[in-house]
């Protein structure tokens, strides 16, 4: 099933980079809309130095970390017993095996970044190195639920970012693929809350099926269906929170880069509302006559 450290972890990854890509993407749209384009990763505005590839750095130097946790942390330095390997520790290769992937992104984009042109990679590309990996379906019950949301969230993810390789002008495609990565962090934290913290559904416990296995979530009878329904409720909640993100990262970033076309729509926008609002007046002072 996982412990709270394998959730936590991966959380504070995506959720870094997802907030990152996510304001970085509007302080490019505030700056010239004309001239946005999609990015497989958003340098740091400094001039040079190693700070303005501090995504990639996060992105290969986490999954790396994450990848050391779940073969020798999590297997407590079990990998291999017996010359072959410990099966009671598949599941954190299996984790290892996707987190390999998000290191593969990093190490290609960084490598594209500090080697001679014919190693350089575009965005389209980078973009389109997904995280096509296979995870094992036996979750069942409320831990099965949770990660079926969470499939959801993917799968909007990996159609936000084929979005934007094949629409590379596309904002709403790199936003919503920002956006998504962002909301799949706070969602790892939330399963880690739910499934192995204290925010465990009433009429739900969890179950060790023999002395040193991984705890299961069982909840009985109608109980489940309460945990479910919570479940939905806890994601609307941090749905609302990432919009709330966006909505105050779009305000900074439109006070601080605002380009003269979002200032001249937004202008014509006001000067609509408020003919809109003095031909109503007008029209309310006629009947009135």
């Amino acid at each position: 099933m996982g412990d709270f450290v394998g959730h936590v972890l991966p959380g504070t990854l995506l959720l870094a980079v997802g907030l990152w890509r996510v304001w970085a993407s509007i302080a490019r749209f505030a700056a010239d809309p004309p001239a946005f384009r999609v990015r497989a990763w958003n340098p740091v505005p400094v001039p040079s130095g190693p700070h303005r590839l501090l995504e990639l750095y996060v992105v290969a130097g986490g999954a790396f970390l994450d990848m050391c946790v779940e073969l020798f942390y999590s297997n407590a330095l079990r990998v291999f017993v017996a010359g072959g390997v410990d099966p009671a520790h598949l599941n954190g290769l299996e984790h290892a095996g996707m987190l390999l992937m998000f290191f593969l992104f990093g190490a290609l984009a960084l490598l594209s970044q500090k080697t001679r042109w014919y190693l350089r990679q575009s965005d389209g590309a980078l973009s389109l190195l997904l995280l096509f990996s296979f995870h094992s379906t036996t979750h069942m019950g409320l831990e099965g639920y949770y990660h079926r949301l969470l499939l959801v969230l993917l799968g909007l993810c990996i159609l936000a970012v084929v979005l934007g390789a094949l629409l590379p002008a596309s904002f709403p495609a790199d936003l919503g693929a920002g956006v998504l990565i962002a909301v799949q962090g706070l969602w790892f934290y939330q399963t880690a809350l739910t499934l192995y913290g204290p925010m465990l559904p009433a009429g739900c416990a969890r179950r060790f099926d023999s002395p040193g296995a991984d705890a299961r979530v069982e909840c009985r009878g109608a109980a489940q269906e309460r945990a479910e329904q919570l479940a939905n409720f806890q994601l609307f909640g941090l749905v609302f929170l990432a919009f709330a993100y966006v909505l105050g990262c779009y305000g900074v970033a439109a006070a601080r880069y605002g380009h003269l076309d979002l200032t001249t729509a937004h202008e014509k926008h006001v000067a609509a509302m408020q003919c809109r609002g003095e031909a109503s007046a007008a029209a309310m002072e006629e009947c009135t006559v």
